[in-house]
């Protein structure tokens, strides 16, 4: 039977359908990676393969990122997206109408979750005084690329009190590249921290 329904669609419809439950899958992933906490810590899996709506960029708004570009975001996005398509398409006859209203509900998606993991957030940090200073030491992994030299910010995510948290992140070496293990050196203010690879500590 699901072979007939496969073949019975377009091309069109397969593609849609391929983009919205890859997007599915990779969003549940992420989501159990990400409250067992086993995408932050040392040796951990990067799963923002870029992973934004960081988690989240809702990560990335979390920590007060502007940044909405990141892998997770896309995830989201796509979600929402697709699934509206889907769902809408016998109610909307209008393809370019259709599209538009599952463009505003993948961006709407991404908002809320963005919204979401902030508030989360705010709730996690208040009355933690010393929550920043707990972060030199810890290690994680590069969640967007980290130009070398100060020459610009990325982002990590560490383990914090078993707690995935992410940061804008410099560092005074190379490039740090999505996925490089690293460890944090230095808390520069609440939303930055300096970083090294974790290579550095083994020679």
């Amino acid at each position: 039977m699901i072979t007939t329904w496969w073949a019975s669609l377009s091309l069109a419809m397969k593609l849609l359908w391929g983009i919205t439950l890859a997007a599915s899958l990779i969003f549940v992933i992420q989501s159990v990676l990400t409250f067992i906490g086993a995408d932050g810590g040392e040796g951990g899996i990067d799963t923002d393969i870029d992973t934004g709506f960081d988690s989240e960029a809702a990560d990335a708004a979390v920590e007060g990122g502007t940044n909405l570009y990141t892998f997770r975001n896309f995830v989201n996005f796509f979600l929402g997206f697709g699934w509206s398509a889907i769902l809408l398409q016998d109610s909307i006859k209008s393809v370019p109408l259709l599209i538009v209203v599952s463009v505003v509900i993948g961006v709407a998606l991404v908002a809320i979750v963005m919204y979401l993991f902030k508030w989360l957030s705010s709730m996690q940090q208040s009355g933690n005084i010393n929550l920043y200073k707990a972060a030199v030491g810890c290690t994680g992994t590069a969640y967007l690329t980290i130009p070398g030299e100060r020459q610009g910010e990325g982002k990590v995510q560490i383990a914090i009190n078993n707690s995935v948290r992410e940061y804008n992140a410099v560092t005074d070496g190379d490039t740090l590249k999505t996925g490089t293990p690293i460890r944090v050196v230095e808390v520069l203010n609440a939303e930055t921290v300096l970083v090294e690879p974790l290579e550095s500590l083994i020679i």
